[in-house]
């Protein structure tokens, strides 16, 4: 049935069953939370680390890469800058893959 033939009672009504539903589930994540060990600051340093790097050495394998192609065949442009950037860029969506992934796991669980 949709909501505007829906009578104000019951409308609220159904407004208060959708709040109930949400309440009861972010209580089930609290307490599900609790109960999971705690990781600590060391778990929290190494996934820091592990997006860290994930931009790190995309950036400076395409640096090196346009490094290269800037000695072996030089031109006007700066390969280097430019394989820079594109480097920054793929370890930007890699890092994005990796915490959606494990944002995905969190809420999976």
């Amino acid at each position: 049935m949709s909501e505007e033939k829906l009578s104000p009672s019951e409308r609220r009504v159904k407004r208060e069953e959708e709040f109930t539903r949400q309440v009861q589930a972010k209580e089930k994540r609290r307490l599900k939370g609790k109960t999971q060990k705690d990781e600590g600051v060391w778990f929290g340093l190494g996934v820091f680390g592990i997006v860290g790097w994930s931009v790190a050495i995309p950036t400076l394998i395409g640096t090196a890469l346009g490094w290269w192609i800037d000695q072996t065949w030089p031109s006007r442009f700066s390969w280097t800058l430019m394989m820079m950037i594109f480097g920054v860029a793929l370890g930007c969506i890699n890092a994005w893959y990796w915490v959606k992934k494990a944002r995905e796991n969190i809420l999976k669980d």
